[in-house]
């Protein structure tokens, strides 16, 4: 069958899911405040602008031509829509202050966010709106969801909320639960728009929590918002920063479609591992060879994760490990794109193996 050269992201995913021809590999270097410069904006002046946002966003696919369209600024929106203290640098990204509250007894005077009000929320909702109406037609747009865990880890303060996993864990679940309760109310708004959530879980990573506190802690309230998401006619990717290998089987029990792994997890073991149950995702390095390479290291960063994981038998998905640094170099991205693209779908063998042996 003959491959038209003119393929959406909408269809090459529809396509590859089937097993039909396609052009390349689907890719997903995952831009989120880097599309500001694309614009000539700071990423300040996204802040309570969805318009901007959107701008940004549609730019950097319009120039780019990558798979997935992720409307994403930085982790603590849903923290900050409850009362957490968010702090916007001129032109980077937003980190977190202060919790939104320092002791366990004010746990029961957290309420769930509304997210047409709370926040910056509503911008981001107006963002996945421009952005679906724009280019929802031919690519999957997504809106990023902090997940339970993490959202009460930024709630409480994350190493206040460590300790209570042994000391308190009944304070852990019922902060949990508000958290779900936001996430799941955050992920309908999403819907709304016409974009899919995406799941994100930094703080349940197996470099902060063990594997059993995973399964206690965490793996119960993503199991329930992703019920929720299927429910809603939607698949799920799933988001672990730092090393995750130890709950890789557990992550699949949370009913996740698709695993993004970050770049200090390996992919060739993830697909023995679990390729079989869900597709695959990731990891070019986003700092190390995104940001700090050049051309020539991203061009091999994508030949050796297609040479580990083009065969994994679910699917695999060329893509950052994480969200890019707001400075990546336009021309990493392009020649990550360039690199999916020079090697082609079914993968040239002969370039391939070329790489291996070089």
């Amino acid at each position: 069958m003959a491959v038209s050269p003119f393929l959406t992201p909408l269809q090459r995913f529809a396509a590859y899911g089937r097993g039909e021809a396609i052009d390349r590999l689907p890719c997903v270097p995952i831009i989120g405040n880097s599309a500001a410069r694309l614009i000539g904006a700071r990423v300040s002046d996204f802040r309570g602008n969805g318009a901007l946002i959107a701008q940004a966003q549609i730019a950097a696919y319009r120039a780019f031509g990558y798979d997935v369209i992720r409307v994403f600024t930085d982790l603590y929106q849903m923290a900050e829509a409850m009362g957490g203290t968010v702090h916007y640098p001129e032109d980077e990204t937003a980190y977190l202050e202060a919790p939104a509250i320092t002791s366990v007894d004010a746990i029961g005077r957290l309420t769930p966010l509304n997210p047409l009000t709370d926040g910056n929320l509503p911008a981001h909702l107006e963002a996945m709106r421009r952005v679906v109406d724009a280019v929802g037609s031919e690519v999957p747009v997504t809106g990023a969801v902090t997940c339970p865990f993490t959202t009460a880890s930024f709630l409480l303060g994350a190493e206040t909320l460590v300790r209570l996993l042994l000391k308190n864990p009944e304070a852990v679940h019922q902060l949990s639960e508000i958290a779900l309760e936001s996430a799941l109310r955050y992920s309908e708004a999403i819907i709304a728009t016409g974009a899919t959530p995406s799941l994100t879980d930094p703080m349940s990573s197996t470099t902060v929590i063990s594997p059993r506190l995973f399964r206690e802690f965490s793996l119960p309230y993503l199991k329930r918002l992703i019920d929720y998401l299927h429910g809603r006619g939607k698949s799920v990717t799933l988001h672990i920063c730092g090393k995750s290998a130890r709950i890789w089987e557990a992550m699949v029990e949370t009913g996740a479609d698709c695993l993004s792994i970050d770049n200090e997890a390996s992919l060739s073991e993830a697909k023995l591992a679990v390729g079989h149950q869900v597709r695959i995702m990731g990891n070019v390095h986003p700092s190390e060879i995104m940001l700090q390479g050049s051309p020539a290291d991203v061009r091999r960063a994508v030949f050796a994760g297609i040479a580990q994981a083009w065969d994994s038998p679910k699917g695999y998905i060329v893509a950052s490990g994480c969200s890019l640094p707001t400075e990546t170099p336009f021309g990493n991205i392009r020649a990550m794109m360039d690199a999916v693209t020079e090697i082609g779908w079914p993968v040239n063998q002969e370039k391939l193996q070329a790489f291996l042996q070089g």
